[in-house]
């Protein structure tokens, strides 16, 4: 997925604010399942994120643009790890390692992750061996 950077991702010098990197990584991940005209939850089902690591290796500004790859490192059951990066110019800028869990949404509560969602997981992770 590629994102150009307008002056709204900036701060006043520029620079892109560092929690926008996060929202990026979000976007590329919904993309995932936008791409296959699936939802990334269900009615009652969806994927929270429960840690993130994060490591900032450099910086974008106005106007660049980026790309952001997914790889998935781990699907199970209720969880799937993935490994998102943000390239400036083939320029690795940004990579975090999230765990998402699998939670009904009113009891909060981990549950096996959906047949459709996990169907879209799977093709991905295809993709990326």
């Amino acid at each position: 997925m590629q994102i150009r950077i307008y002056y709204e991702d900036t701060d006043c010098g520029g620079i892109v604010y560092h929690t926008n990197y996060i929202k990026y990584c979000e976007r590329a991940r919904s993309d995932i399942f936008f791409s296959s005209n699936v939802m990334p939850n269900t009615e009652s089902i969806g994927l929270v994120v429960r840690s993130m690591e994060i490591n900032f290796l450099d910086s974008a500004k106005l106007g660049d643009l980026l790309e952001i790859k997914t790889k998935i490192l781990k699907l199970g059951r209720s969880s799937v790890i993935l490994k998102q990066e943000i390239f400036l110019k083939e320029k690795l800028i940004f990579d975090c390692i999230v765990k998402l869990a699998s939670i009904d949404i009113k009891s909060k509560k981990i549950v096996k992750i959906p047949d459709e969602i996990l169907t879209i997981l799977k093709e991905h992770y295809d993709k990326e061996k």
